[in-house]
């Protein structure tokens, strides 16, 4: 069974290699198609070649055709192989100064220019030899055929000859053979020059990918913040008014009746109780997902807000002339949340200091945020201090954090955030 199943895999193989298989007219049919594309410079080059005092040479058309030819190019292996060869997108039409200058500055413009002098040539010029082989090929396997209608009988009066016809019908034959296999090799040969001279190139396709899924991060974080505080808004108006509006009640209750049972007036203060803490509690939660006063006020009210439940005294200062956008403005408010927190819960600190300030950075400005403490130092983030957690939502954003925090104090947490998002 697996020794027939061998023949069966090596015959389907064969007849999918052979001079009349699809996979030979496809290569072929690409390899011939290189032609045309080729003829400008060709003709550019035998103008050289005859006038070589007065002719610019195959250089002027292959700059003022370039992006015709390569759309050609780029349509060829569309159209024949089913592959795409990305374009390489610019800023500005061509038409315009701004980008003629910014093709003639991009790298991409003279690896095109680099295959349309080069390679196109080459290719059109080994698909002229391919094409004759298969014409000289199916000729020379042919010989007795043609022999037979131009000159019937000299066969009969020359069998000298039928041993030179064998020969160059089996010459024929290899020919028609091999032609397949050198069609195929062009065929790869052209598909590795153009993608790596007619696409953008792999840095830059890299570049772009990096700026892609940047937008697209940028994207994510923003729809989440928005999210959270459509959920903050969602919870100030809903639940937690109908649990002010039911402690209220409670409230009311027990003043007003003071003729109730013990019993019942130990359930109403014990109800009461339970709604205060439960507001309490959603006022927790709100703060945790987006707090109303950031949106309203901006980051200093928030910032004074921590700083004032915060269980140590906190000296606050932030300098900000601009408001950054709502999503670094998130994250500033939980970094400093976050370790304020674990100042209180780790660092036995008697004071703490935040520092806001935006700073310029290139093309963007820079939010930095300084906390420090004159707790006993040594934290680690490894130690699951809650320092994991600052890393990770300071990277969400592309942001950095630098700790320093030696044993005995004092421990500086320093967060830098890119105010472009």
């Amino acid at each position: 069974m697996a020794t027939r199943g061998a023949l069966r895999r090596t015959y389907t193989w064969i007849a999918a290699h052979t001079p009349w298989s699809a996979w030979a007219r496809r290569n072929t049919a690409f390899a011939a198609a290189a032609i045309p594309p080729a003829l400008p410079l060709l003709l550019g080059c035998l103008l050289v070649a005859t006038r070589p005092g007065h002719s610019p040479g195959p250089l002027l058309p292959a700059v003022v055709l370039s992006p015709l030819l390569t759309a050609l190019q780029r349509s060829r292996f569309w159209s024949l192989l089913d592959l795409d060869v990305p374009a390489v997108r610019h800023a500005h039409p061509w038409w315009t100064p701004s980008g003629t200058a910014e093709r003639l500055r991009s790298e991409s413009t003279w690896r095109q220019l680099g295959y349309h002098l080069a390679v196109s040539p080459f290719m059109a010029t080994a698909a002229v030899l391919l094409v004759l082989a298969w014409v000289g090929g199916a000729a020379a396997a042919g010989v007795y055929g043609w022999s037979w209608l131009l000159r019937p009988d000299q066969l009969l009066h020359l069998p000298g000859l039928a041993a030179e016809y064998d020969v160059i019908t089996v010459l024929g034959a290899l020919l028609l053979c091999a032609a397949p296999w050198a069609a195929a090799a062009l065929t790869r040969l052209d598909t590795l020059a153009a993608t790596a001279l007619l696409g953008p190139s792999r840095a830059r396709e890299l570049e772009r990918r990096v700026e892609d899924l940047a937008e697209s991060r940028a994207g994510v974080l923003d729809a989440a913040d928005l999210e959270r505080r459509r959920i903050e808004r969602d919870l100030h108006d809903g639940a937690q008014q109908r649990l002010v509006s039911l402690a209220m009640n409670l409230g009311i209750a027990r003043a007003t009746l003071p003729g109730l049972p013990p019993e019942a007036r130990a359930v109403i203060d014990e109800a009461h109780r339970e709604a205060k803490e439960a507001i309490e509690e959603l006022n927790d939660l709100v703060r945790g997902l987006h707090p109303a006063v950031l949106e309203d006020r901006g980051l200093d009210a928030a910032l004074s807000g921590i700083a004032a439940r915060a269980p140590l005294p906190v000296d606050l200062a932030v300098d900000l002339t601009d408001r950054p956008g709502p999503t670094i403005e998130a994250v500033a408010y939980f970094v400093v949340s976050e370790a304020l927190a674990n100042v209180a819960k780790h660092a036995r600190a008697h004071r703490c200091s935040v520092r806001v300030t935006r700073v310029p950075a290139g093309r963007t400005d820079l939010l930095r945020v300084v906390v420090t403490d004159d707790g006993v130092g040594g934290a680690d983030p490894a130690g699951g201090t809650g320092l994991v957690g600052l890393r990770k939502r300071v990277g969400s954003v592309d942001g950095t954090i630098l700790i320093n925090s030696p044993v005995g104090g004092p421990t500086v947490v320093t967060v830098e955030l890119p105010c472009g998002l």
